[in-house]
């Protein structure tokens, strides 16, 4: 599951905020800073910090629906980026991979040796040494399980623990292994040995065998406070200092409530808040506001195989009625226009494909098609509950379909169901149009391409439902490409967007601007795209 959604704001919801408002410090920052942006906000000195300082994160959904780090590809992520690590980590200033539990690494020229050195002093929180043999069988074990993103692996061929600090990978074809190894999902190092049993079983418990800054205390699925972590005590990367030695992931649907909890000081982090809530935020004593731009981009992904948009002229008609800029200019800062499907700042990035709102063409189409008054076209849409966000956008799509024509029945739906109901095996259960988020697996356009928009049956997350061989084809090398000739790769990317908004597959109704708010007595946070909403929690500092 890829959508992180939010439950909706209450039409008193500026009232109640301004109401609850002080008398803003100086040291209070706003930030829109173009990428990655540390907000630092006079925090108290390191001397003051208790050591048992909590760190508390407010998410609007169920935290964990998925603890087996190998599958993992949902909401998460929030908790998994804290209790594992993976090889290397994407640097957000530069897009490119760091050490993480690889300290070095190097490539052979062809591109197919990766050979990377580990770090001598670390231990899972199990107390098992973290060494070659053991990261070795967590990524086998991934690979072999073929669940959430294993996809990443898809280069390898062999992997050879040469001693306790030396994991040599042999690849059936050139790939970013750096790159690939830092993944959000399933580039996770665990250990395989936490259990003797059924590992999956025993991490479907709420059980953890990581090599990161935090272990589970408690998981209540199904309660507010859903999930507490305590610092791992063994952790590599150590405790000097001052950090948050505790963390609660809460579960609060309200966006009201969430924003109250920070202001009661009950709330360290709320992961994005609305336009109008972000604006009322902004001078609060206590709280910094920070705006950020993301890899995340909102899809309404067309029905290529059944129903009337199996036509691409009425595709392109719907493409062309929705009016892009009308979107933008409603959410008041929290998207930004797309141009064609990858974000900026990522491989593949053109402005050579423009969405593009042409009311009278899309009315043509329609009417060339058979239908008009007496024939109306009726489409479904789905999207997930509870995102004020993706309603107000469904809405003016619901508006903009009607003045071409288009009657819109548009349902809001749990996104559990509305993903089952998308991949049900009878085409007829499925809808006209899905929207709904997408961001990358890691800092590389290959994960909208590869789940998207190449063919699958029974789908996943091809929710178009588009089967092409020749695109197919070229995605299949797309990794290989990237590693070997970045300017083709990019060339490619772009000729795949091309085709992509020809055949009206999946109009991009924008990019997301993260709006975040928090306690202005958190410093050292650091916005990173390519871990969507993860909070690196030990590298913050509280005060007091």
């Amino acid at each position: 599951m890829r959508n992180y959604v939010r439950v909706g704001v209450v039409a008193a919801a500026i009232a109640l905020l301004a109401a609850c408002a002080g008398t803003p410090p100086a040291s209070v920052s706003s930030s829109s800073a173009a990428g990655s942006a540390a907000a630092t906000t006079g925090a108290a000195s390191a001397s003051s910090v208790p050591i048992n300082a909590s760190f508390t994160y407010v998410n609007n959904l169920d935290v964990v629906t998925e603890w087996d780090p190998a599958l993992s590809y949902s909401n998460e992520v929030i908790v998994m980026n804290n209790l594992y690590e993976q090889l290397t980590r994407s640097n957000p200033e530069t897009g490119t991979p760091e050490p993480l539990l690889a300290t070095s690494w190097t490539t052979s020229a062809d591109g197919l040796t990766w050979t990377f050195t580990l770090r001598d002093d670390v231990t899972f929180s199990t107390g098992n040494p973290m060494d070659a043999a053991a990261a070795k069988a967590a990524i086998e074990r991934t690979i072999s399980l073929k669940g959430g993103a294993a996809y990443i692996w898809d280069s390898v061929d062999t992997i050879t623990a040469k001693d306790a600090t030396t994991l040599e990978f042999t690849l059936k074809y050139a790939a970013p292994l750096d790159l690939i190894a830092s993944s959000a999902y399933a580039a996770f190092i665990y250990d395989t040995k936490a259990d003797a049993g059924d590992l999956t079983a025993w991490f479907a418990k709420g059980n953890a065998a990581g090599t990161g800054p935090y272990v589970v205390e408690s998981w209540k699925k199904g309660t507010e406070d859903e999930l507490k972590l305590n610092a791992n005590e063994s952790y590599w990367g150590g405790w000097d200092g001052s950090h948050y030695t505790s963390a609660v992931f809460k579960v609060v649907p309200e966006e009201t409530t969430a924003v109250q909890l920070l202001q009661s000081g009950d709330g360290t982090f709320v992961p994005r808040v609305s336009s109008a809530i972000f604006a009322s935020l902004q001078g609060q004593e206590g709280i910094s506001t920070l705006r950020s731009p993301s890899f995340q981009n909102m899809l309404a992904m067309l029905n290529t195989a059944s129903g009337p948009l199996a036509d691409v002229n009425l595709r392109k008609a719907v493409a062309q009625a929705i009016d892009y800029d009308g979107i933008v200019t409603t959410l008041q800062g929290a998207m930004v226009k797309a141009t064609g499907v990858v974000p900026d700042g990522l491989l593949g990035y053109t402005t050579d494909v423009q969405p593009t709102t042409d009311v009278e063409a899309a009315k043509a189409a329609v009417a060339a098609a058979g239908y008009g008054p007496d024939k109306p076209l009726t489409l479904t849409l789905t999207y997930a509950a509870g995102d004020p966000e993706a309603t107000t956008i469904v809405t003016l799509m619901k508006a903009n379909l009607a003045a071409v024509g288009i009657d819109l029945q548009a349902k809001a739906l749990a996104w559990e169901t509305q993903w089952d109901l998308a991949k049900s095996e009878d085409a007829a259960k499925r809808q006209d149009i899905f929207v709904f988020y997408w961001y990358p697996d890691y800092a590389d356009p290959y994960s909208w391409f590869i789940n998207l928009y190449h063919s699958a049956n029974p789908p996943y997350f091809n929710l178009s439902y588009w089967d092409d061989p020749q695109v197919d084809t070229t995605i299949d090398g797309l990794q290989a490409v990237t590693a070997t000739d970045r300017e083709k790769a990019q060339q490619q990317y772009v000729d795949l967007q091309k085709t992509i908004s020809d055949q009206a597959i999946s109009p991009v109704l924008g990019v997301t601007n993260y709006q975040r708010a928090f306690a202005s007595s958190m410093t050292g946070y650091v916005d990173n795209p390519s871990y969507s909403n993860v909070v690196f929690i030990h590298d913050l500092t509280p005060a007091a």
